[in-house]
C-alpha cells in the first residue's frame, strides 16, 4: 500500500469541495490525428455542457489556443496538454497523457521512466493512456497498450477509454458498423482487465494511482466506397464520457487560479469516472466519516475508532463498495450505501445502470485510502 498522499501542489487542504466540474480529456485536433480545430472542440464542449476540456495532441504541445469560451451563461475552459509516445517503438503503445506543462516533453518518449521523472520535475500530471487495449482489424487499427510496467511515479491511469472500449466491443465487422452508426449501444464499462490491473497497481504502489476517464476523441470520418461514416463526433463523446472533479469553487475566470484548481483535483484523485449518457452522474459522492471529519475520494484516513463509508447516488440503481478489489457491500436498488468498518484498505465504489436493455457501468470512483 502507498505511504503518503500529497495534499496539494502548495500544501493547502481545501476545506470545502462542494463544487463539481465536468472534465472531458484526451482528444485530438488537426495538429495530430484529429479531424477538427480547437474552436470545434470548444463549440462541441459548450454543446455538451462540460466545464473543462483537456486537449492532448500527439507529441506536440500546441501553444496559444487555451483559454475560456463563453456562450450565454455557459463558460468552458480549454487547457492544452500532450499525448506523448515513442514513434519508433515497434508495434506502438506506451502512450502518456501529460497536463500542466509549458514545454513539450516528447523528446523523452523513448524512455518512459525519464519522461515521468521530467514530468514530475516540471509539476506535470502524467496518466498512462489506454493501459490495456485490443486491436480492431475491421478498421485496420492496432492496439496501443502500455508496455513497461516497471515505471513508477506517474499520477495515474486512464481507467476507461471510450475508443479503446470500442475496439474491444467491436470484435466483428457487423459489430463495428453497429457501434459506429449507433454509438449509444457500445459502452458497457471499463474493461475488466483494466479494473483488475488498477486494483493490482493500487495494492502494490507506494503512492496513489488516480483513475480518469478519457474520450480519446478524433472525430474521424471513414469511407467505404460511397458510404461515409463519422465515428464518434466530438459532441457525442463529450456528452457521454467524462471525469467529474470536486473543487472548492466554480470556474473563477482567472486562468491561473482555475488551472491550478483543476490540476490539483486531478492530482489528488478528487474525481470519479462517469458515463453520463444513460443519466447525468452529477451529484455522486463517495465519502468517509471519521473522528477527524469527512474525507472524500483521493484522501487518506486513519483507522482509529472506526470508519463510516457512504456512497450517495443521483438515482436508485446498483452500487458496489470494494475493498482491495473485492466487493464488501452491494445494493441493487438504492440511492445510498453505508458501510461501517475498522479495517484498513483501499476502498472504492462502482455503480451500474440499466440502459438500452443492458446493465452498464455508470460511475467508478477514485479510492479512499484507509491506513
Amino acid at each position: 500500500m502507498f505511504v503518503e498522499v500529497e495534499k496539494s501542489t502548495d500544501g493547502i487542504i481545501y476545506p470545502d469541495m462542494s463544487e463539481e466540474l465536468i472534465v472531458a480529456l484526451h482528444m485530438h485536433t488537426r495538429y495530430s490525428d484529429g479531424a477538427g480545430l480547437h474552436k470545434d472542440l470548444a463549440e462541441a464542449g459548450l454543446d455538451a455542457g462540460v466545464d473543462v476540456l483537456l486537449v492532448t495532441d500527439h507529441n506536440v504541445l500546441v501553444q496559444g489556443v487555451g483559454g475560456y469560451h463563453q456562450r450565454g451563461k455557459r463558460r468552458l475552459l480549454m487547457l492544452v496538454g500532450e499525448e506523448v509516445h515513442d514513434t519508433t517503438l515497434s508495434g506502438g503503445g506506451s502512450h502518456m497523457l501529460l497536463f500542466g506543462h509549458n514545454q513539450g516533453l516528447s523528446r523523452y518518449a523513448a524512455e518512459p521512466q525519464r519522461l515521468i521523472d521530467q514530468a514530475n520535475a516540471a509539476g506535470t500530471l502524467s496518466f498512462i493512456a489506454h493501459p490495456v487495449e485490443d486491436p480492431l482489424p475491421a478498421f485496420n487499427e492496432g492496439e496501443f497498450s502500455w508496455r513497461d510496467w516497471s515505471v513508477k511515479g506517474y499520477t495515474g491511469i486512464e481507467l476507461w477509454n471510450q475508443m479503446s472500449e470500442f475496439k474491444t466491443r467491436s470484435h466483428s465487422l457487423p459489430k463495428a458498423a453497429l457501434h459506429a452508426l449507433f454509438p449509444q449501444f457500445m459502452s458497457q464499462g471499463p474493461l475488466e482487465r483494466t479494473l483488475q490491473l488498477w486494483d493490482r497497481l493500487l495494492l502494490s504502489s507506494k503512492q496513489p494511482v488516480v483513475a480518469v476517464a478519457g474520450v480519446d476523441a478524433h472525430n474521424t470520418q471513414y469511407k467505404y466506397g460511397p458510404l461515409k461514416i463519422r465515428v464518434y463526433p466530438y459532441a457525442f463523446q463529450f456528452r457521454s464520457f467524462s471525469t467529474h472533479i470536486l473543487t472548492p469553487s466554480k470556474l473563477t475566470g482567472e486562468i491561473n487560479t482555475d488551472r491550478k484548481m483543476i490540476l490539483d483535483a486531478l492530482r489528488l484523485g478528487h474525481a470519479f469516472c462517469a458515463y453520463d449518457l444513460p443519466h447525468p452522474t452529477r451529484g455522486f459522492r463517495f465519502t468517509c466519516n471519521t473522528n477527524d471529519g469527512t474525507f472524500m475520494m483521493g484522501d487518506q484516513v486513519q483507522v482509529d475508532a472506526g470508519l463510516t463509508f457512504q456512497v450517495r447516488l443521483p438515482i436508485r440503481t446498483h452500487v458496489r463498495l470494494l475493498k482491495d478489489g473485492v466487493v464488501v457491500k452491494e445494493h441493487h436498488d438504492r440511492e445510498v450505501l453505508t458501510y461501517l468498518t475498522k479495517e484498513p484498505g483501499i476502498y472504492r465504489a462502482e455503480v451500474y445502470i440499466d440502459y438500452l436493455n443492458r446493465h452498464r457501468g455508470w460511475i467508478f470512483s477514485n479510492p479512499i485510502y484507509a491506513i
